[in-house]
């Protein structure tokens, strides 16, 4: 089932980086490729179904594109699209920003 798009651009990036999971996905596929186990073992505590889910969103949506090698055993790469590889500025933006905000009990 697709998901149909807001047109409010502010909308539709939350739609389609909805929750902690998608983002911490796009900033681990922003270094490469990368196999399905490779992606989990990045984000300790993501259950399989969450990252089927997340990378076939992203998918369908152009984000990330999915390569099957026909080997013994397959390897599957999952890859950002050059669309998908915008997110780097943004993924930036926000941490630069999260990083100025002062730790709890501190002020500037």
């Amino acid at each position: 089932m697709e998901t149909e798009l807001p047109e409010c651009g502010v909308a539709r990036f939350l739609v389609l980086l909805e929750g902690p999971w998608a983002t911490l996905i796009v900033r681990e596929l922003l270094r490469g490729p990368l196999r399905f186990g490779e992606l989990r073992e990045s984000l300790p505590g993501i259950s399989p179904h969450t990252l089927t889910s997340r990378l076939r969103q992203f998918e369908t949506h152009g984000l990330v594109t999915r390569t099957v090698y026909a080997e013994v055993p397959p390897r599957v790469e999952y890859e950002l699209t050059p669309l998908g590889q915008q997110l780097r500025t943004v993924l930036d933006a926000m941490a630069e920003w999260a990083l100025s905000v002062p730790a709890a009990g501190r002020t500037r």
